[in-house]
């Protein structure tokens, strides 16, 4: 599925079955929402703390899917073109960065 696809497929099912989008604002607190839900399990994956047996069969997949279907959804109500926005936004890390991470003892 490409960008513009899923952004197409989620409109769709935001008009049906969801029946209308949340306001951007509440779109907004959600997307904060799931992303704290993905640092919660990179923290307990990845990091120090450890999961509660009601934690041990989530997905991190899926809690990142539920991060981009809202920021998708935020797209479409924004009129935000994804494809484009990530397209200009490599081109201006490609310009901004191009000798800064290779300069970059941290990362050697």
């Amino acid at each position: 599925m490409t960008i513009e696809e899923a952004q197409k497929t989620v409109d769709q099912w935001i008009n049906t079955t969801g029946i209308r989008y949340f306001n951007e604002l509440t779109n907004t607190a959600i997307l904060m929402e799931e992303v704290g839900e993905v640092a919660r399990i990179m923290s307990r994956k990845y990091g120090e703390q450890s999961f509660k047996k009601s934690d041990e069969a989530v997905d991190l997949g899926d809690e990142m899917a539920d991060v981009l279907f809202v920021l998708i959804c935020l797209a479409n109500q924004t009129g935000i073109d994804l494809t484009t926005a990530l397209e200009k936004n490599l081109v201006k890390k490609n310009i901004r960065d191009a000798e800064r991470h290779k300069n970059n003892e941290k990362l050697k």
